[in-house]
């Protein structure tokens, strides 16, 4: 269960998800549950667990991250409308980088910092949740 609170033109709505089931999702606004149905599937994220493993082989030395490598988040759940970056293109901060629909607005996402596009994590048509990485800069 998410939840969420959003103010629109002064009015003060608190969004709950309580459900996410193929292409309907059960919400509550202000207390009101609603049935949504969605365009298409919501994603479905898989988490490997990693488990440690006895080996006789010396063990293998992970790269380090990269300095000042980091994601850009979405700020609401939405659909991905628009990709304006690849991978390996130039940033500026405040540069457009993607529009996200939520709640039938367009809002744009900016580069929150000067770099290069290392990894786009979502493709047009994607919806995703708040939080989700949306792109990755270094």
């Amino acid at each position: 269960m998410k939840s969420f609170k959003y103010t629109i033109n002064g009015n003060v709505y608190k969004v709950v998800i309580n459900r996410i089931e193929d292409t309907t999702a059960d919400v509550e606004v202000n207390g009101t549950p609603y049935k949504v149905e969605m365009n298409k599937p919501a994603k479905k994220h898989v988490i490997t667990i990693n488990r440690p493993v006895q080996t006789v082989a010396p063990p293998v030395t992970r790269p380090q991250p990269l300095a000042n490598v980091s994601a850009l988040h979405s700020p609401l759940p939405g659909i991905v409308l628009d990709l304006f970056c690849k991978r390996g293109d130039i940033v500026k901060k405040g540069q457009k980088l993607l529009i996200l629909e939520a709640m039938k607005m367009e809002n744009v996402i900016n580069s929150d910092r000067d770099g290069v596009i290392k990894e786009i994590k979502v493709s047009k048509g994607d919806s995703v949740l708040e939080g989700a990485s949306l792109v990755i800069i270094g």
